[in-house]
């Protein structure tokens, strides 16, 4: 198996740095698809790095999934600086890929916040109660269920049985790179599962219905810590076939960020 999500081609092609993807970012939907998850990461990736200050950080991350992003094939990924500021800062950054007719389009896009930092420990506050400890959680195995792909790249336990009452709850630890070779950083962790959320807040069975998001926003109010990333999520589903999933991220130190996405929701085919 392949220890990383995807592998740096060439960092100084002309439409942006370019990219192979692995088995590991298959969708649990579709293998030709990619799951949102990677895609998130490493557009973040590029929010990061894109004209990098170490007085700065990513406040918000607005991630648009613009249709199916192909699991083979070439990837390209491009950022630039929106709107430049001492304080503030809107970073953009976007995904290609090849389309049918073999030119590069537009697959996916991502917009971040980036606010200048300073101290303010005499002030933290997060009330949103912490999750129970990693040693309370328990493994699925949900790898025995699919060929290789994106949750063969986790270690993701539940605190929660799925489509349960209430809230969703699980810990996940991804054990391979976003790009070979690379460390990920925190904020590239933890986008390397944000997009779970929508899967843990779920009460549909996913053998009768799809519930794929197209986009998902995240606020950071801490960088978190260590291996693991906590979510807790619910998922609400609308009389028309739209459904939003409402989350709070979590570190083990305690409640990091929030997550919203929109869910478009279909009976599955046949049924």
């Amino acid at each position: 198996m392949s220890d990383s999500y995807y592998e740096l081609v060439d960092s100084t092609d002309t439409l942006g740095e370019k990219f192979s993807a692995t088995d590991l970012v298959r969708s649990t939907w579709s293998a030709a698809i990619q799951h949102g998850a990677p895609v998130s990461a490493l557009l973040v990736r590029a929010l990061e790095r894109c004209e990098a200050r170490d007085d700065t950080r990513l406040s918000r991350v607005m991630i648009d999934l613009l249709g199916a992003v192909p699991a083979e094939g070439d990837l390209w990924v491009r950022s630039r600086i929106e709107r430049s500021g001492k304080q503030v800062e809107l970073v953009t950054a976007e995904m290609l890929a090849l389309g049918r007719d073999g030119e590069p389009r537009p697959v996916a896009r991502a917009s971040g916040w980036r606010l200048k930092t300073i101290d303010t420990t005499e002030v933290v506050h997060a009330p949103a109660p912490p999750l129970r400890p990693v040693t309370e959680a328990k493994s699925r195995d949900m790898k025995k269920d699919w060929d290789t792909n994106y949750v063969h790249s986790l270690d993701w336990r539940w605190l929660t049985k799925p489509m349960s009452e209430g809230p969703g709850e699980s810990w996940i630890r991804p054990e391979v790179d976003l790009v070979k070779g690379e460390t990920m950083t925190q904020l590239e962790r933890l986008f390397a599962v944000a997009d779970d959320a929508n899967g843990i807040g779920t009460k549909l069975d996913i053998r009768k219905w799809t519930f794929m998001n197209t986009d998902l926003v995240v606020h950071v109010h801490r960088i978190p810590d260590g291996e693991w990333i906590g979510i807790r999520a619910e998922t609400n589903y609308g009389p028309d076939g739209i459904g939003t999933t409402i989350g709070t991220l979590f570190d083990e130190g305690g409640a990091v960020g929030a997550i919203q996405q929109s869910v478009l929701v279909r009976p599955m085919p046949g049924r």
